[in-house]
């Protein structure tokens, strides 16, 4: 009798070890997913801010200010038509824009920030009049855009100089913000410091004015 006392203690003793063990494992896979979850939602989060860093011209996301966005419109004002926002970062500018009745559309890299600022342009209610779009801004076209309005770096200048003044027609009119284009005199200009607004007519730049000289007829004296 006492054996078999013995024997069914150690039996049940074994299958609480089992289940002690089960439920060890089980723990284990719990927190092996949880952090795997957790390391892959990071890189999903982080891997948009991180890619631009490593392109050959950098365009990090850094907000513009109150001020600045107050000389931006400052310089839209008694303008018409549409514009774009290039590298549009939460949409500021472009639902700013949108609010003083323009169709405005911005084009960003980052998809984190493109559908916020969706997100923002329907929660102040210009979703109607703005448009965001995921874009590498050396891969579109802005010709089609009388208003155009971007917060560049110095490395990146040069050439989105030459790019818009291939692309814009004569009446276009480009506002840069915190830093001037290398070679464009501007007409006009606001704020200090980091909120210096530049805006530069299309219309008064050598290269319209060598366009006009090219579609106009040749007179001989």
């Amino acid at each position: 009798m006492p054996k078999v006392v013995a024997n069914e203690s150690h039996a049940a003793a074994s299958q609480d070890d089992c289940k002690g063990a089960s439920r060890g494992r089980s723990w284990g896979l719990l927190v092996t997913a949880g952090v795997g979850g957790t390391l892959v939602a990071l890189y999903a989060v982080v891997l948009p801010f991180v890619t631009p860093a490593l392109r050959r011209v950098c365009l990090p996301f850094v907000p513009a200010t109150s001020t600045q966005i107050q000389n931006v419109l400052r310089m839209l004002e008694n303008r018409s038509g549409s514009l774009v926002d290039i590298g549009s970062g939460d949409g500021r500018i472009v639902i700013a824009a949108a609010k003083m009745g323009f169709k405005a559309v911005g084009y960003e890299l980052n998809p984190w920030l493109v559908w916020y600022s969706r997100y923002r342009a329907w929660r102040d209610g210009v979703h109607h009049n703005t448009r965001f779009y995921i874009s590498d801004l050396w891969k579109v076209s802005f010709s089609h855009y009388t208003n155009v309005v971007v917060f560049g770096v110095p490395q990146m200048m040069p050439q989105l100089e030459k790019k818009l003044e291939e692309e814009l027609e004569c009446n276009a009119r480009i506002i840069a913000c915190r830093f001037p284009f290398p070679c464009w005199i501007p007409d006009h200009s606001t704020g200090e410091g980091i909120n210096t607004v530049w805006a530069y007519d299309l219309k008064h730049s050598r290269g319209c004015e060598t366009k006009r000289l090219e579609i106009s007829p040749e007179t001989k004296s």
